[in-house]
């Protein structure tokens, strides 16, 4: 049944049908409001779990880390600053192969600070092992969410469920919420067969030498690439139980015989959905919904553009001195085919910055000049800098 619901208001309630027994948390915003609809879940009954208040993200992260090789189910959320705290842990979590899910809650980071959403943060911590999943909407936050479980248990790899901050996390949407018993239907009880027992003792995360550390992350590699396989099954699994997909790796939408697609990655997916439909452009457009980012679906990427002579990449992050985060990895795929399409890097809306109809328009522009230009910010103001920073 519909209800509507704020973003958090309703990943809190997913979290709670994945019945998690400890939850570690610390408010940073725009998570706080997340672990407080948890908190609030846990103190009317709703939801039983030992709910634990940390004194720092690190803590919330290593916390988790704990109850999972414990055998506990574990569940934490942070945004921006808070990630970058606990980034220590993050590698730790990864290269333990310690199956935990996350929620981060894009916010853009410092310096200069700011509250307001991109995905730097996320992006800042993409080498650090875990899958990661993006969401364009408050339904696939809640949906995959739970799928998230599942992924994690069966790669026995961390999973962080990227929503955009305050897009999402502070909209009401109408949602769809899934029954109990549709949840415990798709997701069984937790074990972890390397849970710590002081009956038959293990180390993990310990020493190694430089004869052992080169398998060990090679290992981890393989896990992760691996993981589409899990992606995809879990998607399917919740589809055939609720009707409902999120798209697996990636979703491709628009005219089947169009040339030029655009890629983008989170809730940005809607303001183009939006712009398409009032500002239909002379040229048929496909979008294509990037959900999964690690492990980089490049097989999936390809069938999707093999057929283009051009796609525009937007994202809300970038690398400093090297560009486009997203843009860099599309532009590796795609090269492997026999006629790669022209690749566009562009960032718009960082720090929050309002992303309007209007810049589809620019983005097929910028993209027709832009032969030779691998990455620009599309909504820069140069104009209020000073002549010597345009």
């Amino acid at each position: 049944m519909l209800q509507p619901l704020e973003g958090s208001q309703a990943i809190a309630q997913a979290v709670a049908l994945c019945r998690p027994q400890v939850i570690a948390a610390y408010p940073i915003t725009p998570q706080t409001h997340i672990v407080e609809n948890i908190s609030k879940l846990v103190a009317d009954g709703t939801l039983q779990c030992e709910f634990i208040s940390v004194e720092s993200e690190f803590s919330a992260a290593s916390v988790v880390l704990g109850a999972a090789m414990a055998g506990s189910r574990a569940y934490t959320a942070s945004a921006s600053q808070g990630i970058l705290l606990m980034a220590e842990v993050l590698f730790n979590i990864a290269g333990m192969r310690v199956p935990i899910v996350m929620t981060c809650a894009n916010r853009a980071i410092s310096s200069p600070l700011s509250i307001w959403n991109d995905q730097q943060d996320s992006m800042s911590v993409r080498d650090a092992g875990w899958i990661q999943l993006y969401c364009a909407d408050n339904q696939e936050a809640v949906d995959t969410t739970i799928q998230a479980y599942k992924i994690a248990e069966r790669t026995e790899l961390p999973v962080m469920v990227c929503v955009d901050g305050f897009i999402l996390t502070h909209t009401l949407e109408a949602i769809d919420v899934p029954t109990q018993a549709q949840a415990d239907e798709f997701l069984p009880p937790f074990q972890f067969k390397r849970s710590l027992d002081p009956r038959h003792p293990l180390s993990f995360g310990t020493l190694v030498s430089p004869d052992f550390y080169t398998e060990a992350r090679y290992s981890h590699h393989q896990a992760l690439l691996k993981a589409e396989t899990e992606i995809l099954f879990a998607d399917q699994q919740w589809a055939a139980i609720t009707g409902r997909r999120c798209g697996g790796l990636l979703k491709v939408e628009g005219h089947p015989d169009a040339k030029i697609a655009i890629l983008t990655i989170g809730s940005v997916l809607g303001t183009l959905q939006a712009a398409l439909d009032e500002f239909p452009p002379e040229q048929p457009v496909k979008l294509i919904k990037l959900r999964c980012f690690r492990p980089f679906p490049v097989e999936a990427l390809k069938t999707a553009c093999e057929n283009l002579t051009d796609v525009i990449v937007l994202e809300r992050a970038f690398s400093p001195g090297g560009g486009g985060i997203v843009g860099l990895e599309v532009l590796a795929a795609l090269a492997e085919l026999p006629t790669p399409p022209r690749v566009h890097s562009f960032a718009a809306g960082l720090g929050g910055r309002d992303i309007p109809l209007s810049l589809l328009g620019k983005l097929l522009e910028a993209a027709k000049r832009s032969q030779h230009e691998r990455f620009s910010i599309i909504d820069v103001e140069l104009s209020r800098l000073p002549e010597e920073d345009r």
